[in-house]
């Protein structure tokens, strides 16, 4: 992610930096390090953040996906990651550690930053604060 949202072209893209800044945010507040945001391994796919997870016994490698949704009858941010989507995250985080070789002994996790969409009381669109799921899926082979 820039360090600048602005610079993303659309403004999609804009909304979705601003998220990911505020999920890397929320993340450095609950102890986890960053180690890299929006990893590309082209024609492979993109990581929003990889972030490191200090334990007592042992660190662990995170794979964080960041989410928004509005919710509707299709379900909430969570449940957008398809299985598709989960197997491009998967090989994605499979190259970043083909790359970056000292990151390969850890342990490693997918976690998900969801934010739900829903409407407050007057009708107007309100966001939740993130919502934090931790192995939200498993790589089956790493």
């Amino acid at each position: 992610m820039p360090s600048n949202p602005s610079l993303l072209n659309s403004p999609r893209q804009r909304q979705g930096g601003r998220y990911e800044k505020v999920a890397a945010d929320f993340l450095q507040q609950q102890g986890l390090s960053i180690i890299a945001t929006n990893w590309q391994q082209p024609k492979t796919g993109e990581m929003d953040l990889i972030l490191l997870h200090p334990g007592r016994a042992w660190d662990t490698l995170v794979f964080a996906e960041v989410r928004k949704r509005k919710i509707s009858n299709y379900g909430d941010a969570l449940m957008s990651i398809t299985y598709a989507k989960k197997r491009k995250l998967i090989k994605t985080a499979r190259f970043f550690l083909t790359q970056n070789p000292s990151y390969a002994h850890l342990d490693c996790r997918f976690d998900v930053i969801a934010f739900n969409q829903v409407m407050n009381s007057k009708g107007d669109q309100d966001f939740f604060s993130p919502e934090w799921v931790q192995g939200a899926f498993l790589a089956n082979a790493w």
